[in-house]
């Protein structure tokens, strides 16, 4: 199979959050708001317009994308970068969760030490040093401080 711009193989059915996270994407390198056509003319690929439609709400729905009324049709915008999409999905993922404390507790207890060492500095709202290496000893299952 090949693969499209938007990094999708081309030819197989895909998932809805494959599909979301390529129509993001498309969005994303447009440089301002677009229409749904916009959208469905750059995706790399066959997609029917309602299908852009359909996504673009969900999008909207999730707080991915803005809209605003451009005569009878939208334009679209990203309301966030692509980690900001992926945050969204995480905190959808946990709100969905019954036991959120269990959750983010086995959440955290896998976490690399770089990932644990960001995390520490994002909460005690301190700019992370790129590169830097976490201290000697910690681990995300073997707590210190």
């Amino acid at each position: 199979m090949t693969q499209g711009v938007d990094g999708a193989d081309q030819g197989r059915r895909r998932g809805q959050g494959e599909l979301e996270a390529a129509l993001f994407r498309v969005l994303g390198r447009a440089g301002g708001p677009v229409t749904a056509a916009w959208v469905q003319e750059n995706f790399d690929g066959e997609l029917a317009y309602s299908t852009v439609i359909t996504i673009l709400s969900r999008l909207h729905e999730k707080g991915a994308v803005t809209r605003v009324r451009d005569g009878r049709s939208y334009l679209w915008t990203p309301a966030a970068d692509g980690a900001g999409l992926a945050a969204l999905r995480m905190r959808r993922v946990l709100d969905r969760e019954a036991d959120r404390d269990a959750v983010l507790a086995s959440f955290v207890t896998a976490l690399s030490p770089h990932d644990e060492q960001l995390i520490r500095s994002l909460l005690a709202g301190t700019e992370p040093q790129p590169g830097t290496d976490p201290q000697p000893g910690a681990s995300a299952s073997g707590r210190e401080g």
